[in-house]
Formats: structure tokens, sequence, C-alpha cells
């Protein structure tokens, strides 16, 4: 019998056999059964360690039986024992379902400092010599959390570990002093590079994805430390996920800050920096959600001082203009007063406030990624994040990368031998992955297109319909029921091909072979938020910058796909466009809310419901931690991935057309407030505990946030200019009205036209026509041209240059003005603060005096020995 480096006996023990009949030469790796007088009930539900009670669980592998596949599981896991893990197997006569057989995992303290040197782990030293500041803290007592939950380990100051220095670091206790999220992680990393067949050279078969991909195993992860909903019976457990479950999962802390380094202690430093960035929007958003209020209040306060309302909903002047058909044939003619309701509504979102707010966010969200820079930058120090990139993401190749790359180079800054991928076939690769995202954006434009189409057809279907049916068209006219079901048409074609995307985007970054986990992510995160921007946003900008922007006019009508389709062009209301922005807006942005809260907490909770109703079946089941475990939904690779891009889009829409809709920070406010919540209640209580990952920032979403914010003060500056009637009413006002109002603002905004003129294609249905047409020969429509009779008929009127001229020059006056206090703003904070950089600066020196000074001690104590020898 022999025993395998890190193992300690029981079931890791594995014995020599005279022929390789077990399926692995030279080996039987069959496991020794249980120690017999050990109680299978005195195991607690949440016991986290071997049978012996003193070494940890760090990970666990699940598998049933399959012939085909116990050739590979065996060598795998004889190759797991010779790197050192000690390995610990539960039989299935053991299980709940009496079917599954779980490999428990667990790394020495030999194997977790090898690969921490490996991996440049930052371990602590010496405790933190700097005060930290309270100043004002009990202005936010209210909101805190106790001490012991926010911060649940003392702060010392950390330098990248050095298996030869080991008596240099704080090492009180080897059990605890790599916390199990780092264990897991390490762990990981050897599973993920572990070959599962005897030749080691065959580097394309090796690693857990592989074996879980080909059903080898159906299950790889870490163990949560205890029940949710209760504390660990064994006192040597922390409970570090119940007290996540009680002061962060539960909807009533929703006013209190995030225990962030316990969720970093407990998940990581990947899933740490997403909540830090959820919470840190969600803060800011408080103040664009109370702006943008203040501003849909001003717009309501304000209604009845509206002089065009007043107009347009009088008898003796909008019940007096006869309006030229909107679409040809089944529309009719219609009084200008039947838009009262509308304009009402349009007043709410487009008023002078509007502009103040558009203005306003265009510097909220330089404050708010300025400040984010700030806030990452101490999460990075306080995290050990610091040089992270250069110091070990170099170290973390993707076992994909280094099996698919046969050939190998000379690294010219590490000058050691690393596989590379050939330029051809790079090259090659990228050119099919980026003809598919063309096609899928061709794709996405098609679908916007015919969701155009589908306006154009179905709003004289409308109009029909509702006289037909007398309905009110002051409270519903075809304009809106158009709007309406055509956003609702969008969101369902925006869900669908979100579905059958996310599989080609990952396709995609796979057969680009990414070097680094970091490289990986940024890839996949490009690619989704190009389609994602064109899918959410595309239909936003169509409202926004094309529609009533190209229809002509009554005598000369713009045609979609040309005169012989009949698709006419839309037009806006008087009000303009506005309000059928804010509609379409209001619709994707809640519809996508509601539904990926919908999604993202009820199909889990379904799932393991589902799944606990087949649990404990087996009547002598303890229904272990990792059977529970086991039951619980995967966190998937892209699960953190899919909770940004949410946010990003959300952020996109409150940035990019918040001209049109000051409430929408307040809606995305109380959706983060829920967000936070349901994201922390579903990693706690409904997956299994993702493997710890390291990251020094949000990677990749950092520069689209910041595109994003430039691309905002643009969208904003042409909404105000040519989707709202704010510009051209300013101009009436300082231009052309008498005594500085907006009265006759919109007889002065309507052209006329005489119906004799009009296209036979383009009259109406005499049928239609209703009881109040008669003795009428003109009609008016939404323009600035010469009326019927001038020598320049029909043809743009000086107030319409004037008006264009005005448009363009408040365009380019906004997005001086933003532009520039973004700049001085972004220049007058820096993004690290001022304490963060003295820390970072005292640390250095610290590791090299205290290195100076052990290496010192040691060549004393060296030379001491040997004077003594002498």
């Amino acid at each position: 019998m022999m025993l395998f480096p890190g193992s300690s006996g029981g079931s890791s023990l594995i014995e020599m056999s005279p022929s390789g009949s077990d399926g692995v030469p030279g080996y039987n790796t069959e496991p020794f059964q249980r120690e017999p007088g050990i109680n299978k009930q005195e195991q607690s539900k949440d016991s986290i360690y071997f049978r012996d009670g003193v070494r940890r669980i760090d990970f666990v592998l699940s598998y049933t039986e399959d012939e085909k596949k116990t050739d590979k599981r065996e060598v795998f896991q004889a190759n797991l024992r010779k790197l050192g893990l000690e390995l610990e197997v539960e039989d299935k006569s053991e299980a709940q379902d009496g079917l599954t057989y779980f490999v428990k995992i667990h790394a020495p303290w030999e194997v977790l400092t090898t690969y921490a040197d490996l991996l440049k782990i930052k371990v602590p030293f010496k405790a933190i010599d700097i005060p930290t500041q309270n100043e004002w803290r009990w202005l936010v007592n209210p909101f805190r959390l106790p001490k012991h939950i926010m911060h649940p380990d003392p702060d010392f100051y950390t330098a990248s570990f050095d298996k030869s220095k080991s008596d240099f670091y704080l090492v009180d206790d080897r059990d605890t002093f790599f916390n199990p999220s780092t264990r897991n992680r390490i762990v990981y990393y050897i599973l993920s590079r572990c070959s599962y067949v005897m030749d080691e050279s065959e580097k394309d078969k090796r690693g857990i994805k592989r074996l879980l991909n080909n059903g080898t195993y159906t299950g790889a992860f870490p163990l949560h430390d205890c029940r949710y909903w209760t504390k660990s019976h064994d006192p040597d457990c922390e409970s570090q996920r119940y007290a996540l479950y009680t002061h962060w999962a539960g909807f009533l802390c929703f006013f209190k800050e995030q225990p962030l380094n316990l969720i970093r202690k407990y998940y990581g430093e990947k899933i740490g920096i997403y909540f830090a960035w959820l919470g840190f929007y969600t803060e800011m958003l408080f103040i664009a959600a109370f702006v943008g209020t203040l501003c849909f209040l001003y717009g309501f306060s304000t209604i009845e001082k509206n002089e065009w309302r007043k107009e347009i909903c009088n008898e003796g002047i909008g019940g007096e203009m006869v309006m030229c058909p909107l679409c040809d044939e089944k529309c009719t003619y219609w009084k200008l007063n039947v838009t009262c309701t509308s304009t009402w509504q349009a007043h709410l979102f487009d008023n002078p406030a509007t502009v103040f707010f558009a203005i306003f966010m265009g510097i909220w969200v330089t404050l708010f990624l300025e400040f984010w820079k700030r806030r990452q930058s101490r999460l990075e120090y306080e995290w050990d994040l610091v040089d992270f990139e250069e110091a070990q993401q170099q170290q973390q190749l993707r076992p994909e990368y280094e099996n698919h790359c046969t050939l190998r180079q000379i690294n010219l800054i590490t000058q050691e031998m690393e596989p590379y991928l050939p330029i051809t076939s790079k090259l090659a690769r990228t050119i099919v992955s980026g003809v598919t995202i063309l096609f899928w954006l061709a794709l996405v434009t098609g679908c916007i297109i015919g969701v155009i189409a589908y306006r154009l057809a179905v709003y004289a279907a409308f109009a029909s319909i509702m006289k037909d049916t007398n309905v009110d068209g002051t409270i519903v006219t075809p304009q809106l029921a158009t709007s309406v079901t055509a956003s609702c048409i969008n969101f369902i074609i925006i869900m669908v091909l979100n579905m059958m995307y996310e599989k080609v985007a990952v396709w995609m970054t796979d057969l680009e072979i990414p070097k680094t986990h970091m490289e990986y992510e940024n890839k996949l995160t490009f690619k989704m938020f190009l389609f994602q921007f064109v899918n959410y946003y595309s239909s936003c900008f169509y409202v926004a910058f094309f529609k009533g922007k190209f229809v002509g006019y009554p005598g000369d009508y713009v045609y979609m796909f040309g005169q012989g389709r009949k698709l006419r062009n839309e037009e806006c209301e008087p009000g303009g466009c506005l309000m059928e922005l804010t509609t379409q807006l209001f619709v994707v942005m809640t519809g996508k809310q509601v539904w990926g809260n919908i999604q993202e907490s009820l199909v889990p909770w379904l799932k393991n419901w589902w799944s606990s109703r087949r649990a404990k079946k087996h009547p002598e089941s303890l229904y272990t931690r990792w059977e529970q475990d086991f039951d619980l939904q995967v966190f998937e690779q892209l699960g953190l991935f899919e909770e940004y891009l949410e946010m990003v889009i959300q952020f996109g829409f409150i940035t990019l057309f918040v001209a049109s809709f000051p409430l929408a920070p307040l809606l995305a406010l109380l959706n983060n407030i829920i967000e936070i919540r349901v994201d922390a209640w579903k990693l706690t209580t409904q997956f299994r505990r993702p493997v710890a990952a390291k990251v020094h920032s949000i990677g990749a979403w950092d520069e689209i946030l910041c595109g994003i914010a430039i691309l905002s003060v643009v969208s904003n500056a042409f909404i105000m200019a040519f989707t709202s009637d704010m510009i051209p009413r300013m101009v009436f006002m300082y231009s052309y009205s008498d005594d500085m109002s907006l009265k006759g603002y919109v007889n002065h905004s309507l052209s006329v036209f005489k119906i004799a003129n009009f296209k036979q294609q383009n009259m109406p249905d005499s049928s239609l026509n209703p009881i109040w047409f008669t003795n009428i020969d003109s009609c008016r429509y939404q323009d600035y041209r010469y009326p019927p009779g001038h020598e320049k008929e029909y043809q743009h009127t000086l107030h319409f240059w004037h008006i264009l001229a005005a448009k363009m020059a408040f365009i380019i006056v906004m997005e001086h003005i933003v532009f520039s206090v973004k700049f001085i703003v972004a220049w007058l904070i820096p993004d690290v603060p001022a304490d963060v950089k003295i820390r970072v600066k005292r640390e250095r020196y610290l590791v090299q005096e205290y290195l100076h000074s052990y290496e010192v001690e040691k060549l004393r104590k060296q030379l001491g020995q040997t004077d003594n020898t002498l």
C-alpha cells in the first residue's frame, strides 16, 4: 500500500494493484469503507469537514455511475492526489437519491502555499498603523450594520505570498490563514488544469470543465458553510451565509448599507465588486431621481399656465382648425382639439425644466463615473487588488487557451516559454466572429424595420376601428394605440432575440480563444453590449430622430419602401413626438425590469422547489451539506455578466433618453433597490456557492459606461432640439410674439394646404368624412411652408430656417457647456483618494523595509550557525 503526496489516510488512501483491470494501470482507486464506530447521525447537516472532523472540504465533485466515464474519472482523481489534494468519496448508498457519488476535496497546507506563491496571492504581514477617519458617522448610523458584519476581519498590510518566506507572514492558524473563498479558488485552479488521461502531454484532455460538459461529473462546486436560515451547529463554522441572509438578502434591509467586506470574503472579489458598483450606482440615482421628480412636478404645476395647450383645447381655436388626414384613404379630417389630452400629457415631460434636467444629467453622469473611480480605487487597496492585473492575471491563462495553443514562444517580458495562437489563425477566427456579429445586427435592424412597417400599416386600421366603434378619440388616439402596441411587440422581439444571441455570443467568444479570463470577459462584454445596444435602443432612436422628420407635406408625401408600397411615413402629433418617445421608453424600460426581476427570482425558486419535492426519498439520508448544495441551481458562467448587462442597459435608458422622461431615474432607483435584494437573495438561497474569482475592476463595463456618458450628451441635445417642440416655442416667443408669450403659437406652427391639391391616392374615403366637414376647402398640417397661391407655394418659409438655425445653435451650446463642465469636474476630482495613495505608498514602503529586515535577520542567523559550527 502507498500514500500519495498530501494524503492522510481514510478514504484518500489508494491501493496498488498488480494489474490495470480496474481501468487505471497500476492503481486501485476504489475508496476504503467508512471507518467502523463512526455514528452517521453525529455528523451535522452543516458539516463542512471530512469524516475525521479536521480536514475542511474545499470543493465537491459529484457523479453517477457510468461505465463509459469510469476510466476518465479514476485517472482524474488519481492525478488530483498526485498534485497533493486529499479526496474522500461518499458512496451512493449514503446519498439522498441513492444514485449520486460525492467526492470531497481538501487542499492541505503544502498545496495552498505552493499555489498561493504561484498565483501571487496577497496575505497579511503587519497590522494597519494608520487610523481611519470616522467623521460624520453619526449621520449614517441608522444605515449601518453591526461592525462584525461590516468588517469581519481586521485590517492588515499585505504582500504577495512567498513560500520560501512563510514565517515572514502573520500565520497564526494554518487552518484559517487562507479564507474559504481563497481555498476554493486555488482548488478550482488545480481542477481546471488537471489531466484526465494517463498521457499528460495530451493538453486538450484536461480540466474539470470538459469533464462536466461530457457528463463524467454532474457537478463541481465549493460548499456553503451552513443553511441560510439558521446558524451552523458547528462552533468552528463562522456561518457567514446565515449572516449574509440576515443582514443583506432580506428586503427589510433595503435602507441598510451592504456588507461588502463579508460579501467579498464569502463570494470573492468579483462578486463583491459587482455589488459595490450596483450599490454606488443606486446611491447616485437618489440625486438624479430627486431632480427628475422636481422637473416633473414643475411640469404638472404649470399646466394651467400653458398658453399653447389652452389654444389647442379651446373650441374657438383648436376646435376650428381642421387638420389634414394622417394616413391615406382610411384616415379622414380631424379637429386639432382632439389632441387636448395628449398635449396635456406632453407638457408634463416637455417643458423648460426638461432642458435644465438634460444638462444636469450630463453633469450627473460625469460625477457618477468620477466618484466611482475613487470608490473603486479604495476597494482595490482594501481588497488587495492593487497591481493585480500585472502580478496575477498573466499567471492565470485560460485552460482552453493552453489546450488549443500547441505552439510556444518566448514572452519578452517574463523571458519564459508560453503558448501562443498564430496570427493567421487569430485573424481567421476574428473574421468569422465579425461576420456573425454583422449578420445578427442586420437581423435586429430588420426586425426594427418590421416594427416600423407595422406601425405604418396598422395606424389606418386603428383610426378606422376607433371611428366605427365610437371610441373617445380625446383619450385613446390612433397614435397612442399604435405606439403602445408597437412598443409591446418590440419588447417581445427584444426578449426573443436576447435568448438566441446570448448563446451565439458565447460561441463566437470561445471561437476566438482569448488568452486570459479578463480578455475573455472583455470580448464577450463588447459583443453582447453591441447587440443589446442595437436591440434595445434602436426603436427609441427611431422615434427620437426619424419619426415625423421625413414625411413631406400633403401634396408630396414620403413613403417607406417607395410610392408603390403605400406605407406613408408617420407624422408627429402637434405636441411633437416626445410623448411617444416617453411611452416607448416607459414600456421597454419597465417591461424589461419587471420581467428581469421575475425571471431572476421566480425561475430559480421554482426549479429548487421542484428539486426539493424529489429530495429526501432515501429513508436513512442525512441530507448532508454537499447534497443540499447539489440540489441548488448552478451559478452559470454568464450569471454575473448578465447582471452587469441589465444594469448598463438601464443606465443607457436613463442617460441617452432622459430628456424625454425625467421620471426614468426614479423608476431605475425603485428597481435597483429591489434588484440588490433580489440578487442577494437568489445568490444566498437559490444558487450553489460560486467559485471565488479575483478582478480589480468592473472591466470593460468602465469603458462602455464612459462611451454611453459621452453619447448621452449628444443624444439629449438632439432630442431637445429635434424631438421636443421647446426650441420652436422659444423662437416664437422671443422673435415673433408681440407680448413675449405663446399666444398664437399654434396657428403660427401650422401650415395651410388646399384640399383640391390632394393627389387621388392621398384623398380620404368620402364616406369617412365627419358630419361637420362641409364647405371646407383647406386643412392644416404641422410644418413651416408657404400657403397655396404664394409664389413659393408649399416651400419652406424663413421661419423654418430660423428655427433650424436655433436648433443647431442649441445643440452646439449645450454640448460645449456640458462637455466643458464634464472636463473641469473630471480634472478637479482625482481618481484615487489622497488617503488611499498614502496607504498604498506606506504598504509598499513597509514591504521593502520588513523584507529587508527579514533577510538581514535570516542572514545573521545563518552566519551565527556557521560560526558555532566552526
